[in-house]
């Protein structure tokens, strides 16, 4: 990432060249104010920069006086590297990364069978430095971007947990991401319950989601476990999909644009509305991940167990540029089936829960869908 940077000392800056009545500028009336400015760089600078990093340093000044955490620019490679990771598929080693509300860099996930499940490193972990290179004032995708790279190169990380540093180096290998893992679980009293757990919302998932509720429908008469812990978020359209599995139509999210005006986006009708349903999250479900279990939560179609979510509810669109890079702008906030913002908000659990050990929050859950088919005398016939 480019770091464009003014400092002096003393209160008084010395050793610039000019006179008490400079000169007016020599402005070409046919370019911009920025194509002057580099211009005047590449003529008269001592060091020059080259125009590249000029732009890019351009582009990235434009983003931050946005003052949007969330917006960004993307060179070409590291664009493509971005997508193909939504599709499912990248070169790395397995982390996922969020921006935590003190504004550090921490792991959001560890894709398990990665170089990064190797070692120690966990979810809630600071990320320090990746390459040599501090990540503190850097985007989450610039250091996505740095984690990525050839298929058999190196990478040494620095992460801290509980104010000690570990060092790890790690091999960068193919990932195909494998977001929906499904678990066939013994729930209390004996009765079959599928634990779905999504990691993040790639390319795939919501189909995934719903081939797991068409196999075996048996093995889930006692209930299904959405498991969206540390989940970072990921394709809204995805988001939608796996909602749409679990209801027979209605809103999902809406969000208002400048370009686009107001937008809903809605449940396909069809879903499974019978079988019982609780949704686990934690202070790592953000973003796509909230979308679903907020409007799992407004319908009434779910028990949200857990801790409060992370609360980002803004959307971002990226956008290429001519040279094959990218910018991605917060064009929006998203709004609950009943109207929520949870923008900084996050999601309210119905059960909290406390989420530092994952085996008690997910026995919890066994004993709310216990509970669930009790009232119903055993049938696992739903709302409607």
């Amino acid at each position: 990432m480019t770091a464009v940077a003014f400092a002096y000392g003393g209160g008084v800056v010395t050793g610039i060249l000019g006179s008490e009545n400079p000169p007016p500028p020599r402005r070409q009336p046919e370019t911009g104010l920025l194509d002057e400015a580099a211009q005047r760089i590449a003529a008269e600078a001592a060091r020059p920069v080259d125009r590249q990093q000029l732009e890019r340093a351009a582009v990235e000044g434009m983003l931050r006086a946005l003052g949007d955490k969330w917006s960004a620019f993307y060179q070409p490679s590291e664009f493509d590297g971005y997508a193909s990771a939504l599709e499912g598929h990248y070169s790395g080693v397995g982390l996922w990364l969020r921006r935590s509300p003190q504004g550090r860099i921490r792991v959001a996930s560890v894709q398990p069978g990665s170089p990064a499940a190797g070692v120690r490193i966990a979810a809630g972990d600071e990320l320090v430095s990746v390459a040599g290179q501090p990540v503190a004032g850097r985007t989450v995708e610039d250091v996505v971007s740095a984690l990525r790279g050839p298929v058999g190169s190196k990478v040494q990380i620095v992460f801290a947990r509980h104010g000690r540093r570990y060092t790890a180096t790690l091999t960068r290998t193919l990932m195909s991401t494998d977001d929906v893992t499904v678990q066939r679980l013994r729930g209390v009293g004996g009765a079959p319950v599928t634990k779905i757990r999504i990691a993040s919302f790639t390319r795939g998932v919501g189909q995934q989601v719903r081939q797991a509720l068409a196999e075996h429908p048996e093995q889930h008469r006692g209930g299904v476990v959405l498991d969206l812990r540390d989940n970072p978020g990921g394709l809204l359209d995805e988001a939608v999909d796996v909602t749409s599995a679990f209801l027979n139509g209605g809103p999902v999210v809406s969000y208002q644009s400048r370009a686009d005006g107001s937008r809903t986006l809605y449940a396909r009708p069809g879903g499974d509305r019978t079988t019982r349903i609780v949704v686990l999250v934690n202070g790592g479900t953000a973003s796509a991940a909230e979308i679903v279990a907020a409007a799992l939560q407004d319908h009434h179609r779910a028990l949200v167990i857990g801790s409060r979510t992370f609360g980002k509810g803004s959307v971002q669109e990226p956008s290429r540029l001519s040279d094959g890079s990218a910018i991605q702008l917060t064009v929006g906030w998203y709004r609950t089936p009943k109207g929520r913002y949870i923008d900084g908000v996050g999601v309210e659990p119905d059960i909290p829960v406390d989420t530092t050990d994952p085996k008690v929050a997910e026995q919890r859950a066994l004993e709310v869908l216990r509970g669930l088919l009790a009232s119903l005398g055993g049938d696992t016939k739903g709302r409607g």
